[in-house]
């Protein structure tokens, strides 16, 4: 269950990433509220992943996937660069997760 929960809490980042963008790029007052919410949540959830999972691997994993989900949601959404570089290092994100999954 805690690897469910870091997933969530990984989507949760990605979403604190994107309400990020948006603030930066609409300056609306309201994503800040959005965004204060996705992290608490993002947060709370990586903790309660922590009381399984030893804290370098649940934060590596986490950062992993909100790095890697944000990259790939600016590539597809927001026209971002889509160069060979930035996928073959976003597998390597992938890849080292999984590597940290297996071991631990």
């Amino acid at each position: 269950m805690a690897w469910i929960y870091l997933l969530i809490a990984g989507c949760f980042e990605i979403l604190g990433v994107i309400l990020l963008n948006e603030l930066n790029r609409t300056g609306k007052k309201i994503f800040i509220l959005y965004l204060g919410i996705a992290f608490i949540f993002s947060f709370s959830i990586l903790s309660l992943s922590m009381r399984e999972i030893p804290m370098g691997t649940a934060y590596a994993i986490w950062t992993g996937i909100g790095t890697g989900g944000g990259t790939l949601i600016s590539m597809i959404f927001y026209n971002e660069s889509k160069n060979i570089w930035r996928i073959t290092f976003i597998g390597l994100i992938v890849v080292s997760a999984v590597g940290l999954k297996l071991i631990t």
